[in-house]
């Protein structure tokens, strides 16, 4: 209940106090954001790698330093609960007219619950649903940028003169390659997307105003309008082989700003006043992307969490099936499970992980955070890290219920919190992914049918030649995936194949590879065991046969597209490529997308 006076001297310091602590947050945000232009025009890909790594790490330092104010200043946590209900009321006032309400709304629950110890998001001194609306939010300060802004070509003819303007006011202080040839090039593919469609009175060019700036690469990303028909557009800049800034490609279309957006790359950087603006614009393109994981994608995880989590209620309240252990071989190490009308999977760390793996549960936290600062290069599945989350106990199926007892009873208690007879499940710590189809089993359903259905045939050899595409994209980012058993790969909507077990992952620069030495007699030659030394991080690749390519017909596709992850040689040169300091491009979109008819060449190194 609220309090019915704000009468406590001490509330309004406290809720100024929190405001300055989110604001400072997110001008700290803000200006790594603004940094990236800078990086990309100095062509600085390690800073601009290493400030998408560390820039993570910037939202859980301000909290630790906002409580540690608060409790020198106000010894906040000894406060009453009266008190605290009129903090957020103060709070609520403070965000009227705030131009990043929803991510105030957040800090302040990071900060609160962890000075009140508060276990679950459902009380009265946090924000479970958001108390400032975004609709509409802009920024209209003398001078402030516009969120996005609208070019008017008139007809088809002059889009040339259009797009020549538009990438001139982008005002990178680097020159282009040959702009002109450039935009000739993409003018030419929008008049094809055009060509089918009415120009209306309304034909206009919409872009974000802030390019998107991830790795190489900076992105231009909007849309074109015409009548009622909108087209998702986004167009990559790059610098060519001599240093200068090229047009490289041109994306259209839902599917392909899904690809540029994936939950398996790393977060761009952009400069926005009005995150929850660029959100919504995003969504238009995107609407089968949920507005948690456009924050993710645009570097506010933080935001991402609180916004699925209520998702997470929402659907909860609306549904009736049961959590299940989540189909697919069990692993070793974590738990996973699922709600199938929801689509995304918990994973918890097991108590007591199998001897056979040698990783302490420190150690698998670390992996999952090595993940998380990486390039994932689109390959590995993004996760969202939860403490003390609860289920109601009435949606566990007693399966379920019995494998997290047997196997994660110190993580998990089962408490009637409220008094009102409705038991909760509560989990210390969880980890939750996408749901993807489990790759052994999107292949063993692909053999049964591969001899009487083509298409399934096909749709196999798609899965494995994705499956070394896979392999080979994380290599280009120093990623050696450990464990490369097809169950620990997924298959997304879209047929990408993407990596989600993280407990034997390793940077690629620091494994062994080495060949199978050569027996130096019969007895070695026969036997069965291995009779070499081999040492914690050695791997020998010719070895990996046997565990993948069991099946005739998969090895066969395997061996005529990927033969060379077999060989020590494949892993050793890209091992030196990155300690010479080369970064290879792993583009989010395929060749046929690119502007220029063979590659010009990319420059890849500082």
């Amino acid at each position: 209940m609220f309090p019915q006076r704000l009468d406590a001297p001490q509330a309004y310091a406290i809720a100024q106090a929190l405001m300055h602590g989110f604001n400072l947050h997110y001008r700290m945000f803000s200006a790594e954001a603004a940094r990236a232009k800078h990086r990309f025009e100095s062509m600085d890909w390690q800073g601009q790698q290493r400030a998408q790594r560390e820039r993570i790490a910037f939202y859980d330092l301000q909290v630790r330093a906002c409580i540690q104010r608060l409790e020198e200043e106000f010894e906040a946590s000894q406060q009453s609960m009266a008190v605290w209900q009129q903090v957020k009321l103060h709070y609520i006032g403070l965000m009227v007219d705030h131009l990043q309400p929803e991510l105030a709304e957040t800090f302040f629950n990071s900060v609160t619950t962890k000075i009140l110890h508060r276990t679950h998001f459902h009380n009265d001194f946090i924000f479970v649903r958001a108390a400032v609306s975004t609709e509409y939010l802009e920024n209209t300060e003398p001078g402030a940028i516009p969120t996005y802004r609208a070019y008017y070509p008139g007809s088809r003819e002059h889009l040339e003169d259009t797009l020549q303007t538009l990438f001139e006011q982008l005002q990178l202080a680097c020159p282009f390659e040959d702009l002109a040839r450039d935009v000739h090039l993409l003018a030419d593919r929008m008049r094809h997307k055009l060509a089918s469609l009415t120009l209306r009175p309304n034909f206009q060019i919409q872009v974000l105003s802030s390019l998107f700036y991830r790795n190489k690469g900076a992105y231009l990303v909007g849309k074109i309008i015409t009548g009622y028909t909108e087209l998702p557009l986004a167009i990559p800049i790059l610098h060519g082989s001599r240093g200068q800034l090229i047009l490289h490609a041109a994306l259209f279309g839902e599917d392909d700003l899904h690809a540029l957006f994936s939950f398996a790359r790393a977060y761009f950087m952009v400069h926005m006043d009005v995150p929850s603006a660029y959100v919504s614009f995003l969504h238009r393109l995107m609407p089968r992307k949920p507005p948690t994981e456009i924050y993710n994608a645009l570097g506010l995880a933080k935001q991402g969490k609180t916004l699925f989590y209520r998702d997470f209620l929402h659907h909860l309240r609306h549904s009736s099936d049961q959590l299940r252990i989540a189909p697919g071989i069990k692993g070793l190490v974590m738990l996973v499970f699922d709600l199938p009308s929801f689509p995304y999977v918990f994973k918890l760390i097991k108590d007591r992980i199998a001897s056979s793996k040698e990783i302490t549960r420190s150690q698998v936290k670390d992996k999952y955070q090595l993940v998380k600062r990486h390039d994932r290069g689109g390959r590995m599945a993004d996760t969202l890290e939860y403490s003390l989350v609860a289920f109601p106990r009435s949606r566990f199926s007693s399966e379920l219920l019995a494998e997290l007892q047997a196997h994660a009873p110190e993580q998990i208690e089962i408490s009637d919190r409220d008094g009102d007879g409705q038991e909760e499940v509560i989990i210390s710590h969880l980890y939750i992914e996408r749901r993807l189809v489990p790759l052994n089993l999107f292949l063993m359903e692909c053999l049964a049918e591969a001899d009487t259905k083509p298409e399934r045939r096909a749709a196999m050899e798609k899965a494995i030649v994705e499956y070394g595409n896979a392999i080979k994209d994380l290599v280009a980012t120093n990623i050696f995936p450990g464990d490369m058993l097809w169950k620990n790969f997924g298959v997304t909507r879209g047929g990408k194949v993407v990596f989600y077990d993280y407990d034997e992952i390793e940077y690629l620069t620091d494994c062994n590879f080495r060949d199978v030495p050569l027996p130096r007699n019969e007895e070695e030659e026969m036997s069965g065991d291995i009779w070499y030394p081999v040492g914690p991080r050695d791997v020998f690749p010719e070895t990996f046969g046997p565990f993948l390519l069991g099946h005739p017909a998969v090895r066969d596709i395997f061996m005529r597209h990927h033969a060379d992850l077999l060989e020590a040689d494949f892993w050793r040169s890209h091992q030196n490529r990155i300690r010479d300091g080369q970064m290879l491009d792993v583009f989010p979109y395929e060749r046929s997308h690119f502007l220029h008819a063979g590659e010009t060449g990319l420059a890849t190194q500082t």
